[in-house]
């Protein structure tokens, strides 16, 4: 009875979602009448139960999973009774039906949390906001109940599970879907408060207020996100690299990139009532690209590692989704972007000039990016092969990314409103000076490597410490918060660009085919291949080498790289052996055998790569503190008001 149980719940949700809809259109109607006030609780109480009864629908279905139901369909397919547990619950998410259910129940709980606390909106724009929601919702129920329902019986049940692809089964793979959809769902959210705004003609510092947590709060997991899934790539796809730009990637860094732009956007709004039609128009495109990113990984249009769907039909539904949404408000936008006054006016040299110039190069990234993605799609569709990989991307994206940098590093030196360019030159005097000195070290140490990383180290360096000039001369216990945490993100984006110049730069690559005892270089260590053995997992199978490895006259230690054979389904993997060290990375990776009792190992010695993910940690911290001291100053703000 539990997946009936869960099938009702989701039907419910859907019915108190239409239900939640009609409440918010009648409220908005009549958001000038006295006796509004009944309406407006009953719509918060009616979001608050769809988004309980989604939740419910989700954590039955996370049932079926660890009793391994192999009656329910989706259990029998994306899970095995032999599973470790922590697989066995991922494998609620790790397909295409409860991914779509996730999407909707955080989709459904954060309308939910709109409804509850938001209290800073006039009445009419919230309902209208949760009105946007609802409607949203509403297209992704019906998704999930015609074309995705992840309750379906199989009679008889199967006597056991397919089991989750191996590739997933790992804890990066658990918990970085969710994370994803905590993002995109965020932005979902940001797209309700425009349209709410659009509807009511009510765009001002009040609004963008109202949406910058949810911004924040989406863009902080997007990063965590995209992080953790670019280091499970790294270390489990056993190819030594930390972004293919693989379409299914740039569908989670296209919504990022939006997202980045709209919190820079957002954030002038806020504070200097800035930037309105164009924090509208980022909120819209934002949320575009996560229903893009939907699409080309749930639509079959794409065969990767990454992608869930292979059924044209689910693909044309969310399309039409994504049509009927985007393609309305757009034409909401066009209609209503005439009444959304200019707000307050700023010099061009000034900080939310910067933030503007950041925005545009933000967004001829996300440009490059959506037009190298489809483009080979449509084309396909027309019967041309095409394929669109790192070279194009790296060399239309670096000129960019290299000015963005600059831009990103002026952006906290300069004052509100206005400033000067003798004023700006001053201050940038040290990053400058910092900036030119580590391009002349390291260009010197580096033996003759490749200008342009050399270059993105340098600028690392400058936006490293230009990132730390708003608290150089503060009393740094009374600093707020918030512009700690904008500190460390800025910080954070220097480190991860300072390791992906590094390993652009500096890493070495040796592909051998060696016997047991025989020995390969690369880099500073010698790496010998002590013996080649069979071993075995919870759920798999294995080749396992023993490679003892030595830097120079240092201590040895051993590494076992793995291809490993899981019987269910049935796969082969390659499991790359790593060491860390705080210098690098040694990536290792067993090949095949031969005739000959040869092995083909394949080495990487990858200096400062880790510095990727030690920067995307810290712009999740950087503006998960952001978060908390913004919230804390509002809150503060509301109860000096009430008191007042």
């Amino acid at each position: 009875m539990i997946a009936e149980a869960g099938l009702a719940a989701l039907w419910l949700a859907a019915a108190f979602a239409l239900v939640q809809l009609l409440l918010a259109w009648g409220a908005a109607r009549h958001r000038e009448n006295p006796n509004v006030a009944p309406l407006m609780t009953a719509l918060r109480r009616t979001a608050l139960v769809q988004g309980l009864l989604a939740l419910l629908a989700f954590g039955l279905l996370i049932a079926l999973f660890v009793r391994s139901d192999m009656s329910v369909l989706l259990v029998a397919e994306n899970s095995h009774s032999l599973k470790p547990m922590l697989y066995k619950v991922a494998g609620a998410w790790g397909n295409h039906e409860g991914s779509m259910l996730l999407w909707v129940t955080v989709l459904a709980t954060a309308g939910a949390g709109v409804a509850m606390f938001e209290r800073r909106l006039a009445g009419g724009t919230l309902a209208a906001t949760l009105g946007a929601q609802a409607a949203i919702g509403l297209g992704f129920y019906a998704f999930l109940a015609f074309a995705s329902n992840p309750f379906v019986r199989l009679n008889p049940p199967a006597p056991d599970g397919q089991g989750l692809n191996p590739l997933l089964q790992d804890p990066g793979l658990a918990f970085h879907p969710p994370t994803l959809y905590l993002g995109y769902v965020g932005l979902s959210v940001a797209f309700s408060f425009a349209v709410g705004a659009l509807l009511m003609r009510d765009v001002g510092p009040a609004f963008a207020r109202a949406m910058r947590p949810w911004v924040l709060a989406a863009w902080i997991f997007l990063t965590i996100g995209i992080t953790a899934g670019s280091y499970w790539a790294y270390y489990e796809l056993g190819w030594g690299g930390w972004w293919f730009w693989d379409p299914v990637e740039n569908a989670s860094l296209m919504p990022w990139l939006a997202a980045t732009a709209l919190l820079h956007s957002v954030t002038v709004l806020a504070t200097r009532d800035g930037l309105r039609a164009w924090t509208l128009m980022l909120a819209l495109v934002a949320f575009a690209m996560s229903m893009i990113g939907t699409f080309l990984v749930r639509s079959g249009i794409l065969v990767s590692v990454h992608a869930f769907a292979v059924d044209p039909t689910r693909g044309t539904f969310i399309l039409a989704l994504l049509g009927i949404y985007i393609g309305g408000a757009l034409a909401l936008f066009g209609a209503r972007v005439g009444t959304v006054t200019q707000g307050a006016t700023f010099q061009l040299v000034s900080r939310e000039g910067a933030l503007v110039l950041n925005n545009l190069l933000l967004s001829v990234i996300l440009g490059v990016v959506f037009i190298g993605t489809l483009y080979p799609l449509a084309a396909q569709a027309a019967g041309v092969q095409l394929s669109i990989g790192a070279p194009f991307f790296n060399k239309a994206l670096v000129p960019v990314a290299l000015v963005l940098m600059v831009a990103t590093a002026a952006g906290p030196l300069l004052r509100w409103r206005r400033d000067n360019w003798n004023a700006l030159a001053k201050r940038a005097l040290v990053p400058t000076a910092a900036a030119g000195a580590a391009f002349a070290l390291v260009f010197a140490l580096s033996g003759g490597a490749h200008f342009v990383p050399v270059l993105g180290i340098a600028l690392a360096v400058g936006l490293a410490v230009a990132s730390v000039v708003p608290v150089a001369r503060r009393n740094l216990r009374r600093t707020p918060l918030h512009v700690w945490g904008m500190v460390i993100a800025h910080l954070g984006v220097a480190v991860s660009i300072a390791g992906m110049a590094a390993d652009s730069a500096f890493k070495t690559e040796r592909l051998a085919a060696i016997a047991v005892g025989q020995n390969v270089t690369v880099g500073p260590f010698r790496v010998t291949l002590a013996d080649v053995h069979p071993a075995i997992g919870p759920n798999w199978s294995a080749l396992e080498a023993r490679l003892q490895v030595r830097r120079g006259e240092g201590k040895m230690f051993e590494l076992f790289p793995q291809q490993r054979f899981f019987s269910t389904p049935p796969t082969n993997t390659n499991e790359a052996a790593i060491s860390t060290m705080l210098d690098g990375q040694l990536y290792t990776v067993l090949g095949q055998g031969d005739e000959q009792g040869r092995w083909q190992i394949r080495l990487w010695w990858k200096p400062f790569v880790t510095l990727i993910w030690l920067g995307g940690g810290l712009i999740a911290l950087g503006g998960a503190l952001a978060l908390i001291g913004r919230v804390r100053r509002e809150r503060r703000a509301d109860e000096a008001e009430a008191w007042a």
